[in-house]
């Protein structure tokens, strides 16, 4: 399925009245996981801005030992203290990486605004090395805008 395909997709999860927010985000994330060949670990963090921390919330892959991150630390730390995108081809090549599986070989990570603070991110990690373009980029800020209103 396209990007522009999943888009209405994950609009009818973000408005759908019947679901709570956890059951919405869990739900985008099985979206993405199960229709982007490339998504193998689909995940959102959130920030504790007073401890500097990132925790693990809704999310769909392998099981990870990862859910507590402190600011600064592997990719999604790193993102929520530079409030960019970071697209990581070659998780080896990485100094600060948290390894979550030698099965993951690249990584994504977008931070999720709401009212213009970086309360969190998507994170997808990829089985394949250098997937990610900025097709998945723009689509993934499109996730988290539609994701920041249910804040």
């Amino acid at each position: 399925m396209t990007f522009q395909e999943l888009q209405p997709k994950i609009t009818s999860i973000t408005t759908n009245q019947t679901l709570t927010r956890d059951e919405k985000l869990q739900a985008i994330c099985q979206l993405l996981n199960e229709n982007v060949a490339h998504y193998n670990w689909v995940g959102f963090y959130f920030a504790n801005h007073e401890n500097k921390t990132l925790h693990l919330g809704p999310y769909v892959g392998a099981p990870t030992d990862h859910t507590v991150i402190p600011f600064g630390k592997g990719i999604c730390g790193q993102v929520a203290e530079s409030n960019a995108n970071f697209v990581v081809p070659d998780v080896a090549a990485q100094d600060n990486y948290i390894a979550c599986s030698f099965t993951v070989k690249s990584e994504i990570v977008v931070p999720l605004f709401v009212n213009g603070i970086n309360i969190g991110q998507i994170d997808i990690d990829s089985h394949v090395l250098d997937p990610f373009t900025a097709e998945d980029e723009r689509f993934l800020e499109f996730v988290n805008s539609e994701v920041a209103q249910l804040f």
